[in-house]
C-alpha cells in the first residue's frame, strides 16, 4: 500500500512535515481542526509538498530524512517539487 510523506505550511508561515497512507483523509482531518496538535493551533493549513513511496517503512524513513532539512533546505525541496505535488 503507498504511503505519503507531506509538508503543510500553517497560517503562521511555520512548515509541519508528516506521513499518512491516506493523503485525502488526512487533509480533511487537518482542515477541520482534527489533525495533529501542532496545526491544530496554527490552521487553516496549505499543502505544500506531498510524495508518494511504497509503504509504511519509507514514509517515515522519508519524514525523518525531511525534518532533519533546516526550513531553508525545506523551502529549497519545496520549490523544486512544487510541479510534482500529487495533491
Amino acid at each position: 500500500m503507498p504511503a505519503y510523506v507531506y509538508m503543510l505550511r500553517c497560517a503562521d508561515g511555520s512548515l509541519y512535515t508528516g506521513w499518512t497512507n491516506d493523503m485525502e483523509k488526512r487533509l480533511k482531518a487537518h482542515h477541520s481542526g482534527q489533525g495533529a496538535k501542532y496545526t491544530r493551533s496554527r490552521g487553516p493549513v496549505e499543502l505544500v509538498y506531498c510524495e508518494e513511496l511504497t509503504d509504511k517503512s519509507e514514509a517515515l524513513k522519508r519524514e525523518y530524512a525531511i525534518k532533519q532539512l533546516s526550513h531553508t533546505e525545506k523551502l529549497k525541496l519545496i520549490e523544486r517539487n512544487k510541479l510534482n505535488t500529487i495533491y
